[in-house]
């Protein structure tokens, strides 16, 4: 076994990979860009070497700087995780050509599989079936329009290298082909530096089933069952679990039998992934399922698999890369129960997904729920930054139940008690498609998502009560239930009788204004007037408030999944990174329209800095202690949330 090894990746799956290193008494040296120098995986780490600047062609996708690093800490062994360069053939083979172990397969099998149309010929001499389509080189339009027209509409269009649905559109006309034909060669060349493409027919209900395979260097081979990875937005997976539901003995067998002949294919060893796609018009059946690819890696979804099996696959990498047999034969592996994973993502459903950046300034996960085991795989903290350099994925959470129905209310029970805020998350559209008839029947195919987007990405408009409930937090009322004295329930007080406290919060850019007086006894009258005019007032307590998070000039009220950020419209200077050694960080995307001090500079504490433009307001960053100013961000900077706006020294 190995005594060190080099994590060549960042974020969750490193955290996974230094954790299955660990329990095997195996060291390990993390790499990092500048962006991540405080993440969670470098803390983890017994080492740790930065590679370079934040964006990955500068640091993670450096294949010479990752071996150098790896050579110069003395680690044996190089685990790509998944993305970067995980599958790329010429990287496994330069780190073998250093004299280094790739824990992942040998590069000749990562090239016959990384490319879809010579993948898929393979695929055909190894009897596993394929689906029907045109796999040549040929990439006139001519040549592709008539095999479409050959093939039968609708038809998809995919790129030949890569994945993630990049370079892929479906078409259901020949006169949108052409159009189509271009957009997906651009999107392909842009994302993967080849702009070839293959067009296949189009499954009209279709499912996603992949099979776990693992395989060693003595020549055995066996698979761990299969996955269901049919919750996909943008063509790429949301919602994953072990087993497929639905999938009889006959399917099975079938699925993964070929799943081990397209391994044996390749002489494949290590942790791969056979993806198919699964005709299920009429249910799961063993002569409606094609190959669509293999992934020569770990896959993100794995811990579903771990679940139901008992099996640590990084543990089996590990093994696997330093020569020993698999630990189980194919006999020894049984299924017990089922396994459902959610991927937590800083993306805005409502605007089609996008990716979201921010600082998570507060993040609060479950430890345990009821009847099922949780699992919650990350890679960051409360206080890091999701930057757009990185997948925006915060965490994966996955949960384990005797059956289906159990998983599946173990994780809407761990989605209700999630709470993140700093930046916007799909936790509400998760927990929406858990309560999806077609998902609970476990019918969803491919495109739920998008048939039923409207219905499950829209987010409901607070209640006025709950408006309340975020001006009573937000108006920093201190009280105790039992006092009398009017001070401990207001912070304005004029002669012989309680002010009422006014202030205005803003929903969605829109204002929404507020008035509280003290009751007594610890309960307040809280009048709120909503954006179209409507007024309303409660008698409420603090302690009625839902759970509420209070970030720089924000308030987030988490309400089950759902969540809901005010802004209160003052800035705290000292929650936007002034006690972390003197940065000053943004506190949200925005632009600085002024700046108002120099380098070198003098400043006393309260002295304004510089101004912040953003969500159509101006917030003065002000210094949070007398220093001198060792750095400050330029006038005109476009900013995202957590950019570093000044350094104070002493």
């Amino acid at each position: 076994m190995f005594s060190k090894i080099l994590v060549a990746n960042r974020g969750e799956i490193a955290v996974r990979i230094i954790e299955a290193a660990r329990k095997l008494g195996i060291a390990t040296v993390a790499v990092y860009s500048e962006a991540d120098r405080r993440a969670l995986h470098v803390e983890m780490a017994d080492e740790a070497l930065c590679i370079g600047g934040a964006a990955p062609a500068e640091s993670y996708l450096c294949s010479d700087s990752i071996i150098k690093a790896a050579l110069r800490s003395g680690a044996q062994a190089i685990h790509p995780g998944y993305g970067f360069l995980s599958e790329n053939p010429d990287f496994a083979a330069a780190v073998e050509a250093a004299g280094l172990v790739f824990i992942g397969p040998s590069p000749a099998s990562i090239r016959a599989m990384g490319l879809k149309d010579t993948a898929k010929q393979l695929m055909e001499k190894a009897g596993v079936p394929v689906v029907p389509g045109y796999h040549g080189d040929a990439q006139e339009l001519v040549v592709l329009a008539g095999a479409a027209r050959n093939i039968g509409y609708p038809v998809l269009i995919k790129a030949r290298a890569g994945g993630g649905g990049k370079g892929m559109r479906r078409v259901d006309r020949p006169e949108d082909f052409s159009a189509a034909l271009m957009a997906a060669k651009r999107e392909a060349q842009a994302a993967f530096g080849d702009g070839r493409v293959l067009v296949e027919k189009l499954v009209e209900a279709p499912r996603h089933i992949e099979v776990q395979i693992f395989g060693d260097k003595h020549g055995n081979i066996v698979h761990l069952f299969e996955r269901d990875c049919s919750g996909q937005r943008r063509h790429q997976k949301v919602i994953e679990e072990a087993p497929a539901p639905g999938i009889g003995k006959a399917m099975r067998v079938a699925i993964t039998e070929a799943a081990l002949r397209a391994a044996r294919a390749v002489g494949y060893y290590g942790a791969g992934t056979v993806e198919f796609i699964a005709d299920a018009s009429k249910g799961l059946r063993p002569d409606k399922f094609w190959f669509m690819e293999m992934n020569t890696r770990l896959q993100v979804e794995h811990p579903v698999t771990e679940m139901v099996t008992g099996i640590d696959l990084v543990e089996w990498q590990l093994r696997v890369a330093a020569g020993e047999a698999l630990p189980l034969e194919q006999s020894d592996i049984t299924l017990k129960g089922h396994a459902i994973e959610a991927r937590i993502y800083a993306e805005d459903p409502e605007r089609d997904f996008l990716p979201s950046t921010g600082t998570l300034h507060h993040l609060r996960f479950p430890e345990k729920v009821r009847g099922a085991e949780l699992r919650v795989d990350s890679g960051v903290r409360e206080g890091s930054v999701v930057s757009h350099y990185y997948d925006p994925m915060i965490a994966k959470m996955i949960v384990h139940g005797q059956d289906r129905r159990g998983a599946i209310t173990a994780l809407a029970e761990a989605l209700n008690s999630t709470q993140i805020a700093g930046c916007t998350t799909n936790i509400a559209f998760l927990r929406r498609m858990l309560d999806d008839e077609e998902f609970i029947a476990g019918n969803a195919e491919t495109g739920l998502i998008s048939r039923n987007k409207e219905r499950l990405t829209t987010l409901p408009e607070p209640t006025p009560r709950l408006v309340a409930f975020a001006a009573l937090a937000a108006s920093g009322v201190k009280h105790d239930a039992d006092a009398q004295d009017p001070f401990d329930a207001l912070v304005s007080y004029g002669h012989f009788h309680a002010l009422a406290h006014q202030g205005t919060l803003t929903y969605r850019e829109k204002p929404i204004h507020y008035w509280i007086k003290g009751l007594g006894n610890g309960r307040f009258e809280v009048r709120v007037k909503m954006p179209g005019g409507r007024e309303e007032a409660f008698a409420l307590a603090p302690s009625q408030v839902p759970v509420a998070a209070r970030w720089l000039n924000n308030i987030t009220l988490f309400q089950g999944a759902d969540s809901f950020t005010f802004s209160t419209g003052e800035f705290d200077t000292a929650q936007s990174g002034a006690g972390n050694g003197g940065q000053l960080r943004a506190p949200m995307p925005g632009l600085v329209k002024m700046v108002r001090v120099a380098q070198k500079e003098k400043v006393q504490e309260g002295q304004p800095l510089l101004i912040l433009e953003a969500m159509k307001m101006e917030h003065a960053i002000t210094a949070p202690r007398d220093g001198i100013i060792a750095d400050i961000i330029a006038e005109g900077s476009q900013v995202a949330d957590g950019t570093l706006l000044v350094q104070l020294e002493d």
